[in-house]
């Protein structure tokens, strides 16, 4: 019963105050386009592939399935050493980028599917072209830098990340914000009309006394004006 009256009161409401409710969703989607057309600042992505092969300079015995296993075990050690200061100090050196290795740390996403070889190196960037030259050097680096570190010489490169003509930034995501806002503002203006409705005692209209008194309204007293308002009336129509 309480979940029936929810519902007609959720309805009572968005019948009675679907204007407001309508300005605070136009507000919200107005504020999510100008947040993110104009205010936030579009990050672009650039990606290059690495592929991890065993070759080790220490005629390791290894063959078949336990190669692969052996690689697959290294690929952990080897998405911590890409990002590490070792391999991202000289990324800056050879580009002259004026940061420091902990912030193009941030910039930065090193991953690989499960049982797979393959390590996907992702760099993230205000300008595209910017991304791509710290994606390519990265993959670079670390191909010149693994024999010295780890005596093998097993990376090749699969990818190498290009510029776009028509270069389309990852974030933000300008379709998503205007949905969030979209539903974020409804439930906010939801929430807030309800609220109105349940504070606001007064009668307005015979419904709301049926609604309290629970009976039926049987008859309306219309608006009966002054005496003197009649009698200036009918001296003017004589």
């Amino acid at each position: 019963m309480n979940e029936e009256m929810t519902v007609q009161g959720l309805v009572k409401v968005l019948q009675k105050r679907w204007f407001f409710i309508l300005m605070l969703m136009i507000l919200s989607i107005v504020t999510a386009i100008l947040i993110s057309y104009f205010i936030q600042t579009p990050i672009y992505e650039a990606e290059t592939q690495l592929l991890v092969n065993q070759k080790s300079y220490e005629n390791q015995q290894l063959v078949g399935a336990q190669n692969v296993d052996t690689d697959l075990r290294l690929i952990n050690t080897y998405n911590v050493i890409i990002k590490s200061p070792v391999i991202l100090a000289k990324v800056i050196d050879v580009l002259v980028l004026d940061t420091s290795p902990e912030e193009l740390m941030k910039q930065i996403e090193v991953s690989s599917a499960n049982n797979s070889q393959v390590v996907n190196i992702r760099v993230q960037d205000e300008n595209e072209e910017k991304a791509v030259k710290i994606a390519n050097t990265i993959a670079e680096v670390f191909k010149e830098e693994i024999p010295i570190l780890m005596h093998v010489d097993n990376i090749n490169i699969l990818f190498v990340a290009k510029s776009s003509e028509s270069p389309v930034p990852v974030k933000p995501n300008k379709i998503l914000n205007l949905l969030i806002a979209a539903i974020g503002g409804f439930s906010v203006a939801i929430v807030l009309a309800y609220f109105l409705e349940t504070i606001d005692k007064t009668i307005k209209t015979e419904q709301d006394i049926e609604e309290i008194l629970s009976l039926p309204v049987i008859g309306i007293v219309s608006n009966i004006e002054p005496l003197t308002r009649k009698k200036s009336r009918v001296r003017g129509s004589s």
